[in-house]
């Protein structure tokens, strides 16, 4: 084991963090004993009361336990748990999206806070900018008193556009400003997307699980929907894309490659590439939805399908509820040779997005204090997926088998055969726990012992315990 110093975080937490890989990876097995307090120091040039403290924090996460006398030892019940295995492609079949009325009841807790946050995918607010932003719109419309009460362009506030299209080149796509519209967050832009590319009855290809909330506008649009397999390490396959654009006539692809809602999947950068020149040489126009790309756990930032692009057939969609605040519904969306008609619909849509909001953003990013920021999110971020990674382990059903995700802030549960994740759904919302049912995620009835948990609240007793009585309710 080696420990890196990091003077922006607690050593204790790099300590904890490293024996839990270790456990996780299965180099510590249940029953192992862990080094004593003086010889993990020694290995790991760090302080006894650091190692110390890890330890005590890797004991009430349940992973380690003390024996007196004996010292610290893997506990006993803990299990490594094994990812979801892709289902391999069935015979491809478009299908008319009948989900709507579960979807909306999956929808009822958002914003409910009476319900324990384990179904609504955003960042707990404890880790959002808060108080920085509240300083800034008071700032910005003390300012500009007038502009903040007027509308703004339909394409949005030039300044926000400006700094959007500036950090855009850290995924490789170079947008400007002009190429830009502001939407009322990323669903916005998957509306006006749809609307430039689609009439009622067209099929649309979408990766299967997926964004429920696609699912929905597909069928609020008369659309029909082709499923092609998603997998949670791999994200879309390139042959089964391949595959299907030869074989239907496909108006457009909705497609999310980077820790897609909800298993998490990365697609790697070379399929990407491959399949932005696939639908190229088709001529079939690519909807890419962006909004986890920020939240990644490795070292650099996984690039957009829109950085491969060179005809202008991908139109990208994104927003800042997932980094920033889900409040302020700043999103936006960058529709390449599809602007001017993305422009007709957003005019004839609701002609513009709020004036404060986009002043306060613009500033903010700005002032250069948003890669601070997504910093401390994405470690945050991290940490609470592994620890609730962790009690799935210790506390679900034999048989369970959950995502590991490079990013992101959704874990995909699979549960044993037989269990039935609409009926699980009721139970916990009953009990004042919020999930999402797998089968909300398909037009098929492929996910039915699946469930979707968010991991964007601090990790806290009452979130543990919310996990270990899901655990319980899975067994009834």
């Amino acid at each position: 084991m080696n420990i890196q110093r990091d003077d922006d975080e607690y050593r204790y937490k790099k300590v904890e963090q490293e024996i839990s890989k270790h456990i996780h990876a299965g180099d510590l097995t249940p029953g192992d004993k862990l080094p004593s307090l003086r010889q993990m120091s020694s290995n790991l040039k760090v302080s006894i009361s650091t190692v110390s403290h890890a330890y005590e924090e890797l004991e009430k996460r349940g992973l380690i336990e003390s024996r007196p006398r004996s010292g610290y030892f893997v506990r006993s019940e803990f299990r490594k748990i094994p990812t979801p295995i892709v289902k391999p492609a069935t015979m491809l079949e478009p299908h008319t999206v009948t989900k709507n009325k579960l979807i909306q009841t999956a929808l009822e807790t958002v914003g409910n806070k009476k319900l324990l946050p384990l179904g609504v995918v955003c960042p707990g607010s404890e880790l959002l900018p808060t108080k920085h932003l509240a300083k800034i719109m008071t700032a910005v419309v003390k300012e500009n008193p007038a502009l903040s009460m007027e509308y703004e362009s339909i394409a949005g506030n030039l300044q926000l556009r400006r700094q959007i299209a500036f950090r855009s080149v850290d995924c490789g796509s170079n947008i400007t400003a002009d190429e830009l519209m502001i939407t009322i967050g990323a669903m916005e832009a998957l509306y006006i997307s749809l609307r430039s590319l689609t009439r009622a009855g067209d099929l649309v290809l979408i990766q299967s699980p997926t964004y429920y909330c696609f699912l929905q506008l597909v069928e609020s649009l008369g659309l029909r929907a082709l499923e092609i397999p998603s997998c949670p390490k791999n994200g879309i396959n390139t042959e089964e894309l391949a595959a299907a654009v030869k074989k239907f006539d496909i108006k457009a692809c909705i497609l999310s490659p980077n820790f897609n809602n909800p298993d998490g999947g990365l697609t790697p950068d070379d399929a990407k590439k491959e399949i932005v020149k696939l639908l190229a040489e088709k001529d079939i126009p690519l909807v890419e939805d962006d909004v986890y790309g920020d939240i990644y756990f490795g070292d650099t930032r996984p690039r957009t399908f829109k950085s491969f692009d060179r005809k202008g057939g991908v139109l990208l969609c994104s927003s800042f509820s997932k980094t920033i605040s889900p409040g302020y519904r700043i999103g936006w969306l960058a529709p390449g040779r599809f602007l001017d008609k993305a422009m007709e619909i957003k005019a004839t849509t609701n002609v513009s997005c709020a004036s404060p909001t986009q002043m306060a953003t613009a500033r903010y990013l700005k002032d250069a204090h948003f890669d601070r920021h997504l910093k401390k999110l994405r470690l945050a971020m991290k940490e609470q997926m592994t620890k609730m990674r962790t009690e799935i382990a210790l506390s679900f059903p034999k048989g369970t088998k959950v995502t590991d995700p490079k990013g992101g802030s959704v874990l995909w549960v699979e549960l044993p055969a037989g269990t039935d994740g609409v009926k699980l759904f009721f139970r916990a919302k009953e009990e004042g726990i919020g999930i999402v049912p797998g089968s909300v995620f398909s037009t098929r009835d492929a996910f039915s012992n699946y469930i979707r948990l968010s991991s964007g609240s601090p990790w806290s007793d009452a979130i543990q315990n919310g996990i270990k009585r899901l655990g319980e309710l899975a067994l009834m």
